[in-house]
């Protein structure tokens, strides 16, 4: 009985110092406030020149067969389209990252990241195996110049063949352009979303593409230039599916694809 009547009596004298209030010592920590992240959105724009006219053709290689690996001469056709000219801009994208050395040919071989080329010849390794290219035109400011005639799509078979990466550019296909690399200062602000399309047109009832952006979901139903707004500092994850009328993913070896960029202060 007295065992009883001591643990009712702790347990009332716990249950009153509990419900005394609590000092905070540092005034600072009681005035905090927690701030949610900021919303990842996604905005077309259509400020940019359309260049409808400009051209780009492949002249070398003249051959889509090269006899072994090593360093090849890439030589370019440019109609229309004045490479390492600044790009006149407007509206948003005046905020975008922009190139100061101009308008360029974004080069992607086997859906690699581009390497940019301000000059219409220059040279690549390619090693041993088929490859599959694909080069268009590009503003200062990395979006893509999108018409009929401003890019090439070509399988390069160097040596021997070695085919298993399931590309067919006669069918619809999706090319990664943008965001790509590392970003500071205001140009981490406004990142231009951009992608390049073969045989096939987006709509709300057809084909679209689904952007996943740090695991937020956007469906584009319209093959234009987007601006990502409200990242975060540090490393960001964009990926880009081409999906059928269903949802589905419509195969490819480009129509999935994962991307990580660096935004720093």
């Amino acid at each position: 009985m007295n065992v009883k009547i001591l643990g009712t009596a702790a347990a009332a004298l716990l249950i009153a110092v509990s419900c005394q209030p609590k000092k905070i010592e540092n005034e600072e920590v009681a005035e905090m406030e927690i701030v949610a992240p900021a919303e990842i959105s996604i905005e077309k724009f259509t400020d940019s020149p359309a260049y409808l006219t400009s051209t780009l053709t492949l002249k070398k290689p003249t051959s889509t067969t090269i006899a072994k690996a090593g360093e090849v001469d890439f030589a370019f056709d440019v109609k229309d389209y004045k490479l390492g000219e600044v790009t006149e801009r407007t509206g948003m994208a005046e905020n975008l990252a922009n190139s100061d050395k101009g308008q360029h040919i974004h080069f992607i071989l086997d859906n690699e990241p581009y390497s940019a080329h301000y000059e219409s010849e220059f040279k690549r390794e390619m090693p041993e195996g088929t490859h599959y290219l694909v080069a268009f035109l590009s503003r200062s400011y990395h979006e893509s110049v999108k018409n009929d005639k401003s890019f090439i799509a070509k399988k390069i078979v160097v040596g021997k063949a070695s085919d298993d990466k399931n590309v067919d550019f006669s069918k619809p296909t999706m090319i990664y352009s943008r965001p790509k690399g590392e970003y500071s200062g205001a140009d981490t602000e406004n990142l231009l979303l951009d992608f390049f399309l073969l045989n096939t047109t987006l709509s709300e009832t057809g084909n679209k593409v689904r952007a996943t952006i740090n695991g937020q979901e956007f469906m584009i139903a319209e093959w234009a230039p987007y601006v990502i707004k409200g990242l975060a500092k540090g490393e960001v994850t964009i990926k880009l599916e081409l999906l059928d009328a269903d949802g589905t993913l419509i195969p490819g070896g480009f129509n999935d694809v994962t991307r990580t960029v660096t935004l720093k202060d």
